[in-house]
């Protein structure tokens, strides 16, 4: 009979189950053996039908499904066993929803959600979603690296916190500061380090609202973590791309994109074209190898080291196509799994949030900001570590779907301390 029953059958099953062996153990003293055998046999089917639910939710892949293969997407994880906890009673939340959840798995999450970021208060507008496991939560991680290179720790510092408040970072401005020649005797001079800080916040982005048809959900065999990371990622790592290069900041609540700040402070070379490369008549719409090399040395010396360039692809493409005087390509590719390409030996990235370079003559003439050259681990990135997850059930529940909503928050802003030489340079082009 329990194999024809559905999740919600067993569970209530197990659920009378357990209280008749509860009743039994309220008896008090100590149990009789008819008592003892009915207790028994009570945990015993307790346990088994435990066994069901767990294979039919999908809580490991040692688990089958009753009457048919192994469910997709948990596979062993090294983790710890509270976290594994955790990530089996998010996985029933993402199909069943809190209200089919027993009461244990709804205190897991209740328990991460209370201690993930200092309570519910600390996140506000998300209250009714649960934080991710962290497999989850390194997963999206890993897929946002591909829609640009802020989210990549090997190029950019990113700083994890565990709640969002605003979080001051110290920043120093003493280059103009000189020592000084000190005769036997004399005092030295009196002179203050100026300090300042960055003021970073944590606005927070929404994957906008995932749906699934509910044959999907009952569907085990549907690997529905692995869909939603790859949901999340792409939605949400766009629009990080974006504003970390064109956000206008705080005063437009925003994160300070590095392009923009680039353009404001004023650290700006203009193209003059590749036709002092190729001697063809090629205009400033074009970049040649005298660009590129200007570019580097407007920037400062100390920042040039482990220094890069960032543009859109279409931009590489007609970079790739110049070549120095004596023909050959400035574009060196990397013989090494996983590095990018080089020019005058600093990395390529690329950004497609970027403008494009233009092919077409304008009148009047505008300007197109084509290339970033600097350090980018100058370049910070507040990450919030609890990524939240939100479960509308009954919302489009005559559709025969249910809608999942990913928060995360995040700021950025180049590290600069205000007279400071800016740490990145810009290329412009004027068509």
């Amino acid at each position: 009979m329990k194999q024809t029953l559905d999740n919600r059958g067993l569970r209530e099953l197990r659920s009378h189950t357990l209280k008749e062996a509860k009743a039994l153990s309220a008896k008090g003293g100590k149990l009789n053996a008819a008592d003892q055998k009915r207790f028994d046999e009570l945990m015993q089917e307790a346990d088994e039908l435990r066994e069901q639910i767990a294979a039919i939710e999908g809580r490991g892949s040692t688990l089958t499904v009753l009457g048919g293969g192994p469910i997709n997407g948990f596979e062993n994880r090294q983790e710890d066993p509270k976290q594994r906890e955790h990530r089996r009673a998010f996985a029933s939340y993402l199909r069943m929803g809190v209200a089919q959840m027993d009461p244990e798995q709804r205190s897991v999450l209740q328990e991460f959600r209370d201690m993930g970021t200092g309570g519910q208060g600390a996140y506000p507008g998300a209250t009714a979603g649960f934080f991710v496991p962290v497999g989850f939560m390194q997963d999206i991680v890993s897929a946002l690296k591909y829609y640009g290179p802020f989210l990549d720790p090997g190029i950019c510092r990113i700083m994890d916190t565990a709640t969002g408040q605003p979080l001051p970072y110290p920043t120093e401005d003493d280059v103009s500061v000189l020592g000084e020649r000190v005769a036997e005797g004399q005092q030295v001079t009196d002179q203050d380090v100026n300090i300042g800080q960055l003021m970073l916040g944590a606005y927070k982005y929404s994957s906008r609202m995932v749906k699934v048809s509910i044959e999907l959900l009952q569907d085990s065999a549907f690997d529905l973590e692995s869909f939603l990371i790859q949901a999340f990622a792409k939605r949400i790592g766009r629009i990080l791309n974006s504003d970390f290069t064109t956000g206008l900041g705080t005063a437009s609540m925003q994160p300070m994109g590095l392009l923009s700040a680039t353009a404001a402070n004023g650290n700006i070379v203009s193209a003059i074209g590749s036709s002092g490369n190729d001697g063809t008549s090629a205009s400033t719409n074009t970049i040649g190898s005298d660009d590129l090399v200007n570019l580097e040395h407007s920037v400062d010396v100390l920042y040039r080291p482990g220094a890069s360039y960032m543009a859109h692809d279409s931009t590489w493409k007609a970079v790739r196509k110049v070549k120095d005087k004596f023909g050959r390509p400035l574009w060196e590719k990397s013989l090494v799994a996983g590095q990018p390409d080089t020019i005058n030996g600093y990395p390529m990235l690329t950004n497609n949030s970027m403008p494009t370079l233009q092919v077409n003559t304008s009148s009047p003439q505008v300007t197109v900001n084509s290339v970033i050259f600097g350090d980018m681990k100058r370049y910070l990135v507040r990450r919030v570590r609890d990524l939240s997850i939100l479960v509308l059930r009954e919302r489009f529940a005559d559709f025969g779907q249910v809608a999942y909503i990913c928060f995360a928050r995040y700021d950025a802003t180049p590290l600069y301390a205000g007279t400071d030489a800016f740490p990145f340079g810009l290329l412009q082009n004027s068509y």
